[in-house]
């Protein structure tokens, strides 16, 4: 097995989750009603706590404590999609993001289960299933506000068309993907962007929504090669501001 390769897909899972995970903790006392504000916090909580999980398979692996990994690194050292960076915006925008990038994770971690590296299936395993209630709330919140108003599908719809080059970036392959595919680690990204696309398509037309013409699709790729946006640098200063003064705090 490719440990380099093995490496690697560790951290962009984790920087995924832990960047998504504070990026969501950002609706905390704003949310449009007061359950989805705890909602939003809840599933924020739960993402960090599986990007530590993650962290701490890399630490097994001779990488650092999970701490000081997540909270020392500057932001072109990140391998997160660049998807997962952008700033929440309006509630239709957080949302349309929480259905493409959850339903993705579950498919990823539900491959992980079977991975032949058995410490990352054991925690895909637990994972997938806090997982079960992410997807049923995005996919909830999508098909309800699809259907509501001509207002509430038009915003959903313009969220769909903003976010949608910037999830086919999510499934950006690595130099190592075949080493991945071969040694029954991943299946690879591929494989799982197909997945993705099965699973999403009946639930954004129940949600009287359409997916943009195939012949728009431009994937925004270089996250996971620590390429990123304006974004990302601001939300990593704040997000290890108070590690960075007290290095014994623990999260």
């Amino acid at each position: 097995m490719n440990s380099i390769a093995l490496k690697e897909l560790l951290y962009k899972m984790a920087d995924d989750l832990l960047i998504i995970g504070h990026r969501n903790s950002e609706w905390t006392g704003l949310g449009p009603i007061l359950e989805e504000d705890i909602a939003f916090s809840s599933m924020a909580q739960d993402k960090i706590g599986q990007s530590q999980a993650l962290f701490q398979l890399l630490h097994e692996l001779g990488e650092q404590e999970p701490d000081t990994v997540a909270f020392t690194r500057n932001a072109n050292q990140f391998h997160n999609a660049q998807f997962l960076e952008l700033p929440n915006g309006d509630y239709d925008f957080s949302l349309m993001r929480h259905f493409l990038y959850d339903v993705a994770d579950q498919l990823r971690f539900e491959f992980l289960a079977n991975s032949s590296y058995e410490p990352l299936a054991k925690v895909a395993r637990k994972i997938k299933g806090e997982l079960k209630y992410h997807v049923f709330h995005a996919n909830t919140w999508v098909v309800k506000l699809g259907n509501g108003t001509e207002e509430s599908k038009a915003r959903m719809q313009t969220a769909l068309n903003e976010a949608w080059n910037y999830a086919l970036g999510m499934f950006e392959t690595s130099e190592f993907e075949n080493d991945l595919i071969a040694s029954g680690v991943f299946v690879g990204e591929e494989a799982l962007k197909k997945q993705w696309l099965d699973t999403i398509a009946p639930i954004i037309e129940k949600a009287s929504l359409q997916i943009p013409s195939s012949n728009t699709w431009a994937p925004v790729f270089g996250g996971r090669k620590c390429k990123h946006t304006e974004h990302l640098a601001p939300l990593v200063d704040e997000m290890s501001e108070v590690f960075r003064v007290d290095p014994s705090a623990e999260w």
